[in-house]
């Protein structure tokens, strides 16, 4: 029975996103300014998922619709990444974990920014450099600059 039942939900995805594409509308949660592979933020949240909440109702929608869209978004040829980002999943885990008004989603996603470029100033403070993007340098570089620093 719920074989059925999941059978049913992922025509009905299937269907819905070909009528999405068909009117050139963006898939909200797919693709990425950046990545060309599925986000790993996004693998991170779906193993989450897969261990913790396997049975929540919006999950198995959220897979679902992980199994269908890529294809349909590589067939229709509009998309150069047709792999979901964070967004896919993250609106999943903050519902079921009891965070219900959507518009804090941004709020959440801004206080992590902060909290980075928060570390990004400490850092060069510390370190008497100019603030560098996040990526430039890895935890053992920065040990490494530490280390040289501290010789000189």
């Amino acid at each position: 029975m719920i074989f059925i039942f999941l059978w049913i939900d992922y025509l009905i995805i299937w269907y819905r996103l070909l009528l999405t594409q068909i009117d050139y509308l963006v898939v909200p949660g797919y693709g990425h300014a950046v990545l060309r592979k599925t986000d790993p933020r996004y693998v991170c949240q779906r193993e989450f998922a897969l261990k913790h909440l396997p049975n929540d109702e919006m999950f198995r929608l959220v897979s679902t619709l992980y199994k269908v869209t890529p294809d349909i978004l590589l067939k229709q040829g509009k998309a150069k990444n047709p792999w979901p980002n964070v967004d896919a999943h993250s609106g999943v885990l903050l519902q079921h974990f009891g965070l219900t008004e959507m518009a804090f989603y941004t709020v959440l996603f801004g206080v992590s920014r902060a909290m980075g470029c928060l570390s990004q100033m400490i850092w060069s403070r510390a370190m008497g450099l100019p603030i560098e993007r996040p990526k430039s340098h890895s935890t053992d570089g920065l040990i490494k600059l530490a280390q040289k620093a501290a010789k000189n």
